[in-house]
């Protein structure tokens, strides 16, 4: 499936890629671009690409879009590789498009809430490409621990980690950890922790526009 596109009044010379969570949609994020609240001349295409539908385990295998199966949750999660690995060449995939239409690489933010957000993460890592930045919403990093050894900084990111003090679904210490050690490994990682569950919530709201006014320049 096409990914869902909204075109800027502008003409596009910025691109936001967001991926959505699991069981979600392309359109799950869409209702941010109006949110946010930014400069009619914001120039930013904003790209939802959409998840296949396979069964997910730990979902009793019931189909569901979903970027990579979910193999358990204790003590860590257990994921299907190959499975991810297909959805990073498909950001990868789109973020080549964007730049063959004129987008420079330093203007492309990768974004991610759960899932999509560990896609988004292991995209960025591994292709050391020099991207404006990566917004990590209420996720965490698989492995990234191991990913981060295999491919040193060559173009530091700036990130956006934001989740919720009562994510019941991904606790707030696995985001922590992916921040830590994107942090360490030498990228710009900044923290934001709100009031709120897994989701978004307002404040949140306002904090990624600041984002993405500064890396963007808007």
């Amino acid at each position: 499936m096409s990914p869902h596109i909204i075109e800027p009044t502008s003409p596009a010379n910025r691109a936001v890629i967001w991926l959505h969570g699991l069981g979600a949609d392309c359109y799950d994020f869409v209702p941010m671009v109006e949110a946010l609240q930014l400069p009619d001349n914001h120039g930013i295409r904003f790209i939802f690409p959409q998840a296949p539908t396979r069964p997910v385990t730990i979902n009793g295998g019931f189909p569901m879009p979903s970027w990579y199966d979910i193999l358990g949750v204790s003590p860590a999660r257990a994921i299907n590789q190959a499975q991810l690995d297909e959805s990073i060449a498909l950001v990868r995939q789109l973020i080549d498009e964007q730049s063959a239409q004129g987008i420079a690489l330093e203007n492309i933010v990768l974004a991610g809430f759960s899932q999509g957000g560990a896609v988004v993460l292991c995209t960025a890592v591994s292709s050391q490409l020099p991207l404006a930045g990566v917004m990590a919403l209420s996720t965490y990093g698989p492995d990234l621990d191991q990913l981060l050894q295999r491919h040193p900084v060559e173009h530091p990111l700036a990130l956006f980690h934001a989740h919720g003090r009562f994510d019941e679904v991904l606790p707030l210490s696995m985001g922590r950890e992916a921040h830590d050690l994107m942090q360490a490994a030498g990228h710009q990682a900044s923290w934001h922790e709100y009031p709120m569950a897994h989701e978004v919530c307002m404040p949140e709201i306002a904090d990624i526009r600041q984002w993405l006014v500064e890396q963007l320049s808007l």
